[in-house]
């Protein structure tokens, strides 16, 4: 049952931070250019994380799936972790830490 919530939880936040990138909305351009990522890569992120989303729901019913979106997804936020580091925008370190969070238990949840 925990997986079912976590991977939903996730797949929701995944597909609603996909469709912020893809409006290239100044604000959000703006967010992403402060912890270092350029507005040109925003699509291809944006695509990622809506395979990753789909790639959750899929693993509910095929574990390699849920697996291989899980260990992804622990990797991209590591990664986006990284970045606010590495721009000293600490103020906005929260939400990737706790979004590798929940893919790490989407990853032990698979396991």
């Amino acid at each position: 049952m925990a997986l079912i919530i976590v991977s939903a939880i996730l797949a929701a936040i995944l597909a609603a931070s996909a469709g912020m990138k893809l409006t290239h909305r100044p604000a959000v351009v703006e967010s992403y250019r402060r912890a270092g990522v350029p507005e040109r890569w925003l699509n291809g992120l944006a695509v990622l994380l809506l395979i990753a989303a789909c790639a959750l729901i899929a693993g509910l019913w095929w574990q390699p799936a849920g697996l291989a979106a899980g260990g992804f997804l622990t990797a991209y936020f590591v990664v986006a972790t990284a970045f606010h580091l590495r721009a000293r925008d600490t103020g906005r370190i929260g939400v990737p830490l706790v979004l590798a969070a929940l893919s790490l238990a989407v990853v032990s949840e698979h396991l």
